[in-house]
Parts: structure tokens; C-alpha cells; sequence
């Protein structure tokens, strides 16, 4: 006995598991465990943090805090000011250490040292030669001087220098190295007939070494804010935020609010820096798409 279907039934189609290759059966395996991991700790994490700074009181909590004000201020002075020179220094250094010379080798390996050892014991063997009373900087001063030095971390100008300058150490080596593979790979040859043409090491920067390296440089320079926003080491283990919390930015004012059992005004905090972080990527990408 046959057996019609109306036009409106249709048969049902082969499983999924039968409509996929191999190939992409163990794609689907192999991606699964990077997916869970994202969303556990990366889509999770944000959007409970979203939710927990979506109250507007928290906002007006912020403004109405001159340490927020404050913190704002001195993030953008890191970024203004800390970022280009720590880049400007790793341009003028990659050049140096371009050279072909076995000394130099053996230099790049202790430049390397700062950025290669973890934050912690870097940044509080700083502080602690930055100490007033037992110091090793002070002690030098009073060594060569007879005067007492002085208390480097107790004013709040000092003290933002200070970070800024250990950022700079700390990270230096590695966008130096960076903009170093991007020198090497101009080619000799500009050079050489620049040489023959009588062009002066500045001409040579100006006319070859920089229009090679533009891009590359002003990416670095954006990624670098990008993660200085995020970088709370430099601040925070060498000051605390101190004196008075007059240190702070942004990155270190959600650790002031989490330690007062303040976390919607610690995720507010936070997400204030979106502003600051979305026109940077916004650059990066279109640098990077051209």
C-alpha cells in the first residue's frame, strides 16, 4: 500500500551529524573547550560587571568623588605623556641596538632584564630604594651630599613621575625589541645609496627609517594605551595610590573602591575607561586596515 504526503509534509532531513565531514566534526571538538573558556571567563565577567555598574547613582557617586576627578586626570597624563616618551626613547634605542656589534648583543640581553622579570619584585625593589629613611637612593644622596634625601613618594606630583618612569623601565625593552624587527626589515640598500649620497644620519631617519616605520610605530603607540589603561602594577605597587589617594587612575581607583566594599562604584570606575579605550582600538583597526 502506498503511502502520499501532502505538499504541506515534508520528510525530515539526515541528522547534523551526518551533513558534517569529519573535518568538521573534530573542528566543532577541538573549538568547543576554547568557546566555554571564553564565556566563562571573558563574556561572563564583563556583562556581570556591566550589570553591576548599571545603577546611574553609581555615576553621580563618581562625579561627586574628587579622588575620580583626580584618577582621571593622571591616566591621561600617563597616556599623554608616559606613553610618547617611553616610544619616542624605544625608537631612538631600536636604532642602537640595530647595530651589528657583539657588545651590544651582550647589552640588549641586561636591557632585557626589566621587562623579563615579573612586576612584583621589579617594581618593590624600586620602592623600596625609593624609601626616605633606609634607601638606597637617599643613602647615596647623604653619602655624597651629608643631606638627608628626600621623601620621593610623599608628593603626589613626585610620586606620579615616579610611576611613570618605572612604566617607562618596565616596558621599554619590550617595544624597543618591537620597533627593532621593524628597522631591520628596511633594506640595506636605501641606506647604502643614501650613503653614497652624502645623507646625513638624520636625512637618512627622516627620509627612509621613519616613512618605514610610521605605521608600525603609531599602531605600537596605540596598543601600548590600550594597555596601560589595564595596567595598574606601576601605580599601585610603587605608591598605592598614595599620598592621600592622589595618585590613582582608573585602573587602580577599582581596587580603592573594592578594598572600601564599594564593588558597583569599583565596576563604575572601570567602565569609565571605555571611553578612553574605544577611540584608541578605533585608530588601531583602521591603521592596521590599510
Amino acid at each position: 500500500m502506498a503511502i502520499t504526503l501532502s505538499g504541506d509534509q515534508a520528510l525530515p532531513g539526515p541528522p547534523l551529524s551526518s551533513r558534517l565531514t569529519p573535518a568538521q566534526v573534530w573542528g566543532i571538538v577541538l573549538i568547543a573547550p576554547y568557546l566555554l573558556v571564553f564565556l566563562a571567563f571573558v563574556v561572563y565577567p564583563v556583562c556581570y560587571g556591566l550589570w553591576l555598574a548599571r545603577a546611574p547613582s553609581n555615576y553621580v557617586a563618581l562625579y561627586n568623588d574628587p579622588i575620580f576627578a583626580r584618577a582621571a586626570v593622571n591616566t591621561l597624563i600617563f597616556l599623554v605623556i608616559g606613553i610618547n616618551i617611553k616610544m619616542l626613547i624605544a625608537l631612538f634605542l631600536s636604532g642602537f641596538f640595530a647595530v651589528q656589534r657583539p657588545w651590544i648583543r651582550w647589552l640588549s640581553v641586561i636591557f632585557i632584564l626589566p621587562w623579563a622579570v615579573p612586576s612584583i619584585p621589579t617594581i618593590l625593589s624600586v620602592r623600596f630604594m625609593l624609601n626616605p629613611e633606609w634607601g638606597m637612593v637617599n643613602h647615596l644622596i647623604f653619602s655624597f651630599t651629608g643631606d638627608d634625601g628626600p621623601n620621593w613618594l610623599n608628593d603626589p606630583t613626585v610620586a606620579l613621575t615616579m610611576a611613570i618612569a618605572v612604566h617607562i623601565w618596565k616596558s621599554l625593552p619590550f617595544w624597543t625589541l618591537i620597533l627593532m624587527t621593524g628597522r631591520l626589515a628596511i633594506a640595506q640598500d636605501l641606506f647604502e645609496a643614501a650613503e653614497v649620497d652624502g645623507a646625513s644620519w638624520w636625512q637618512k631617519f627622516r627620509f627612509i627609517t621613519w616613512p618605514s616605520m610610521q605605521t608600525l610605530y603609531i599602531t605600537c603607540t596605540l596598543l601600548s594605551m590600550i594597555w596601560t589603561l589595564g595596567d595598574f602594577n606601576s601605580v599601585y605597587l610603587l605608591t598605592g595610590g598614595g599620598p592621600a589617594d592622589l595618585t590613582h587612575v582608573l585602573s587602580t581607583l577599582g581596587i580603592r573602591y573594592l578594598r572600601l566594599d564599594q564593588l558597583s562604584l569599583a565596576m563604575a570606575s572601570i567602565v569609565c575607561a571605555i571611553p578612553f579605550v574605544l577611540p584608541l582600538m578605533y585608530f588601531m583597526m583602521k591603521r592596521l586596515s590599510r
